[in-house]
C-alpha cells in the first residue's frame, strides 16, 4: 500500500522539519485534488484529476492509490466507465493518508 523505503528516502533527504512541511503541502494539494475530482464532469476533467492525484500519490509512495488513479486516468482517456475508480479513490486516498499520519514516524525509526 505504502512504499516505506521511498518515504524513508524522502525523510533522509529533507530532514524532520522540511518533511513535515512537505506532508502539510501534500495533504493540502490532495484535498484540493480530491475536490476537483469530485466536481469533475467530463472525461477530460476526470483524466486530469486522476493524473494529478496519481503524481501526488507517487511522490509520497502511495503505490496502491497511484495504481488506482492510473487505472482511472486510462479509463477516462479511452472514455470507458471510471466511476468505480473515482469512488474508490475518494475513500482510499484519505484513509491511506490517515494510516500514513499515524505510523510514519514509527516506520522511519524502523528504517533508520
Amino acid at each position: 500500500m505504502i512504499n516505506w523505503a521511498h518515504v524513508a528516502e524522502l525523510y533522509a533527504e529533507f530532514g524532520e522539519d522540511a518533511f513535515v512541511e512537505v506532508l502539510q503541502v501534500f495533504m493540502s494539494e490532495v484535498t484540493e485534488g480530491l475536490a476537483t475530482l469530485a466536481a469533475a464532469q467530463s472525461p477530460a476533467e476526470h483524466r486530469e484529476s486522476f493524473h494529478f492525484l496519481k503524481g501526488a500519490a507517487l511522490n509520497l509512495g502511495f503505490e496502491e492509490v497511484a495504481a488506482l488513479c492510473d487505472e482511472g486516468e486510462i479509463r477516462a482517456e479511452s472514455r470507458a466507465d471510471f466511476i468505480e475508480q473515482k469512488a474508490q479513490i475518494m475513500i482510499l486516498f484519505p484513509s491511506t493518508f490517515a494510516q500514513f499520519e499515524q505510523t510514519w514516524r514509527d516506520r522511519i525509526a524502523l528504517a533508520g
